[in-house]
């Protein structure tokens, strides 16, 4: 596995600290300024702007009686600068589980750093 992959896994182990630690401002710095963020439920947010004022309502009161798990399921490579990430998230609850299929398009910065550019958070509908 190459360093940029492990890069890569690392931001999704991120999003899964802070969204299970509730921390908006960690989450937010995973984000490239010019983001564009599709939550759950379908709403777009564009920009780092939109995506804090969003988070920092609505991540820090989140009411979960349970657990979240973010796998990444595949990384690809479309240049070497930018990468499609698969992610497989589940919510473990008293009420049973719950899981999402996001997708990441992930870019890196000159810096060395890898940042959430695009991000659709798809909910897996169990029939």
């Amino acid at each position: 596995m190459n360093t940029d992959t492990i890069a890569v896994e690392q931001v999704v182990a991120d999003v899964q600290r802070t969204q299970r630690s509730k921390d908006a401002e960690g989450f937010l710095s995973l984000f490239h300024p010019d983001a564009l963020w599709t939550t759950r439920n379908g709403k777009v947010l564009v920009g780092l702007d939109a995506i804090a004022g969003f988070t920092r309502a609505v991540l820090p009161d989140a009411d979960w009686d349970g657990e979240v798990t973010y796998a990444v399921t595949h990384v690809q490579f479309l240049r070497p600068d930018v990468a499609a990430v698969k992610v497989r998230q589940a919510y473990h609850g008293a009420d049973g589980d719950d899981e999402g299929s996001p997708l990441y398009v992930m870019t890196r910065e000159d810096d060395g750093r890898w940042l959430l550019t695009v991000g659709q958070n798809t909910a897996v509908h169990q029939e």
